[in-house]
């Protein structure tokens, strides 16, 4: 009898995800280290002013003694970013249908969707504030015509790039537009469309921020623009990294949602 242990193949498996995934965030964490080191060091040695940039040491200190203060601001700009989202998701699903649905509704639309994508948002914001005051609905709006162009562009492409000889083959047994819509064009425009959600989910921070620093009593935008104008540096870049934080976690929560939604997607299915 073999004195040799048993080894689990789940144990195996589990091994080598871990082991793929260290492999995966080990050189971005190494990369991070080493920048803060550096930028400690360089700090140090020249002497550099807090005023103009703060070691990475004081945005540490800062970000403790202001700690109840920055949590309170990342739960409300965490709330506005994913209902924008949402919404953004949405809108943009429901633009990209249409488009596609209705040919010549979509010949007429697409065109004034670029359009609009075009304007400077920035410039939005003090008008969507004075259309609908300094509470949730400017900084959802603000969040919506940043974010929704992604979402249409890439469904768009999804369910444009459909195999011609499919769609001929669906119209040669009396499939109507609607049915080879949502049975053919959606179910192909799935992988285009969570690519498209990854950049609305970005891009949605960004929106937040900037409807923040238009108006705002509360969150990190708040936070950042009052901090400047108090010249308290260090507590601008500790709101600057909770938005990053912020940033990086939708990014993988979109992640994380493409993974459930298409897992036969090609890129998973390769891996």
């Amino acid at each position: 009898m073999s004195d040799q242990p048993i080894t689990n193949p789940s144990d195996s498996r589990f091994a080598s995800s871990w082991v793929a995934a260290t492999g995966s965030w080990l050189p971005a964490v190494i990369l991070l280290l080493a920048t803060i080191v550096v930028w400690e060091a360089v700090v140090r040695i020249f002497a550099i002013s807090a005023f103009i940039i703060p070691a990475p040491s004081e945005i540490a200190q800062s970000l403790v003694a202001q700690w109840a203060t920055l949590m309170q601001a990342t739960l409300v700009t965490a709330g506005e970013i994913l209902f924008g989202f949402l919404v953004s998701v949405v809108v943009g699903v429901a633009i990209a249908l249409v488009i596609v649905r209705f040919d010549w509704l979509g010949r007429a639309l697409y065109p004034l969707v670029v359009l609009f994508q075009n304007v400077p948002k920035v410039a939005l914001a003090p008008i969507f504030i004075l259309w609908f005051g300094y509470g949730l609905a400017p900084k959802i709006g603000l969040i919506l015509v940043i974010a929704f162009f992604p979402v249409t562009l890439s469904m768009l492409a999804g369910m444009q790039s459909v195999d011609r000889s499919l769609l001929s083959l669906m119209n040669s047994v009396g499939a109507s537009p609607t049915q080879i819509l949502f049975r053919i064009r959606v179910p192909h425009s799935l992988p285009n469309l969570m690519a498209g959600t990854k950049i609305a989910a970005t891009l949605s921070v960004i929106g937040a921020i900037v409807g923040e620093f238009a108006g705002a009593s509360d969150g990190l935008g708040y936070v950042i623009q009052f901090a400047s104008t108090q010249l308290d540096t260090a507590l601008v870049f500790a709101a600057l990294l909770l938005v990053s934080v912020l940033g990086i976690a939708f990014y993988y929560a979109a992640e994380i949602l493409e993974r459930i939604v298409v897992p036969w997607a090609p890129k998973f299915s390769q891996a």
